[in-house]
């Protein structure tokens, strides 16, 4: 179950910088041990990156997904996803379809982009591992 988060902390924190937004997000991850994504009956949500490359936008709560979850992907819940699946599966999988990560994305696809291994070592230095 993730923490919960009130009107005035999301306004607050979707409002910050994206490098503040990457470091809430890694912080938060590491604590609650979850990253959320959009999933929809077709499956989970895929963007473009400039030069055509799959991304896939993750957030440290389902509020901040849910928030995105507007236009074409209306249809679309937010999904939890257990850090430790994330690292046996995930980023393996991830890196094999050559697909990147948009941390914590806000408003018009505004984010930190990562590799898959580029986010895995962050997560593990921040979980101390």
């Amino acid at each position: 179950m993730p923490y919960k988060l009130n009107e005035k902390q999301f306004t607050s924190i979707s409002n910050l910088s994206e490098t503040e937004r990457y470091d809430y997000f890694m912080r938060n991850v590491a604590k609650w041990e979850e990253i959320w994504s959009l999933h929809s009956p077709e499956g989970w949500v895929e963007l473009s990156v400039d030069d055509g490359q799959a991304c896939i936008p993750i957030w440290p709560h389902p509020d901040f997904a849910t928030a995105w979850a507007v236009s074409e992907w209306s249809d679309c819940k937010p999904k939890a996803i257990k850090l430790d699946v994330w690292l046996e599966r995930w980023t393996a999988g991830l890196e094999g379809d050559d697909t990147v990560l948009a941390i914590f994305p806000v408003n018009e696809g505004e984010g930190v982009v990562l590799s898959p291994a580029e986010l895995e070592a962050a997560l593990l230095a921040e979980c101390g591992e």
